[in-house]
């Protein structure tokens, strides 16, 4: 019997308790026969006005910690406190977001979920809860003591990871560090593994325009980037670069490489949320994203939506659940990776 996956539902006003009815309404026949188990995790209110909100004839019963689980079900983060409105921003939207994934990561740790994938959250309304994190990514890092972390977003064979993310541009260069790129390096070929992919060949994407042009442009790519990289490919890593910026992502999507690594967040960014928006050309709007972010670096399996919470859309039905059945089809692929086993005595198998 697979271990639970546990969903987080992020910002309860967002659209995360709706995409989240959607994927397991998609997954029905699969989570009725065990062959995926889920548990979500977040406001039980928020989740059960999405589920009537969308008509949805679903079982989600509420459980708790402790408690054997079904192979659905639900599990409240922390006390109700003012009615969340979807597409509202508040603090409590922000203080669920935090507390379900505090709660997810203790369940991980514990042994009784396989890992944690997370609808969006809100930057303001976690930091208005007074939880200072910049998202996610630097939340999960700190709950779990990590010394280190890198995001990878991955759209089909567009697989990026990311030297910088969160940080102001000027103050990228000063972050590319022999020991940093080292560190993404060794992360990106262990994902590529997990993945169970038989080439593990990563490009560096370079810094500067032109890989700096022998200096003109910066000294950075010459000086930090290929020694380190070199290096890497003395100790056994597939590994070739710094190759220009504006042609290494056109290689990659060409299959010549197996993972990108950028060295800030919209280099890495631009070119996979390009190829996973699906745009409709006659409104001009978009009505699908394709794609995950998934966390390398930590001690438990983190996989996320490669999206926003979209309050613009929250509570009217509309929101594509197709970010999230994607990342979690990745994390049960990177949690068989660890062999993380179901645990043996908490266990339900009633559907």
């Amino acid at each position: 019997m697979k271990p639970h996956l546990a969903i987080t539902m992020g910002d309860p006003a967002g659209i995360g308790p709706e995409i989240i009815v959607k994927a397991c309404l998609e997954l029905k026949e699969r989570i009725a026969r065990g062959d995926l188990r889920l548990l979500v995790i977040g406001s039980n209110p928020a989740l059960h006005a999405a589920r009537e909100m969308l008509g949805a004839e679903i079982a989600i019963p509420e459980v708790n910690e402790t408690s054997a689980w079904p192979n659905l079900a639900c599990l409240q983060a922390g006390p109700e406190g003012e009615p969340i409105k979807p597409g509202v921003l508040s603090a409590d939207g922000g203080r669920f977001a935090y507390l379900a994934v505090e709660t997810g990561v203790r369940l991980a740790q514990a042994g009784r979920i396989q890992g944690i994938v997370t609808a969006p959250l809100n930057k303001e309304a976690l930091n208005k809860a007074g939880y200072k994190f910049a998202g996610h990514t630097d939340m999960l890092a700190s709950l779990t003591a990590s010394k280190g972390s890198v995001m990878m977003l991955a759209h089909g064979n567009m697989r990026v990871s990311h030297v910088t993310t969160h940080v102001a541009l000027k103050d990228v260069p000063g972050k590319l560090t022999p020991e940093r790129l080292r560190y993404v390096i060794e992360r990106t070929d262990e994902a590529l593994k997990a993945l169970d992919l038989g080439r593990r060949k990563i490009a560096v994407a370079a810094l500067n325009p032109h890989a700096g042009e022998g200096g003109l442009f910066g000294k950075e790519d010459d000086e930090v980037s290929a020694p380190t990289i070199a290096r890497a490919v003395a100790d056994g890593f597939d590994v070739v670069g710094p190759v220009p910026g504006d042609t290494v992502f056109v290689k990659l999507r060409a299959g010549q490489y197996d993972a990108v690594i950028a060295m800030y967040h919209d280099q890495g960014h631009i070119p996979v949320k390009l190829l996973g928006f699906n745009v409709n050309p006659e409104t001009g709007t978009w009505d699908a994203l394709s794609g995950v972010n998934i966390t390398l670096g930590l001690p438990i399996v983190r996989v996320s939506v490669d999206h926003g919470t979209a309050f613009d859309i929250a509570g009217k039905g509309i929101a594509n659940q197709l970010s999230l059945i994607e990342a979690i089809e990745y994390a049960e692929k990177l949690a068989a990776a660890r062999g993380i086993a179901a645990p043996t005595n908490t266990v339900d198998t009633a559907a």
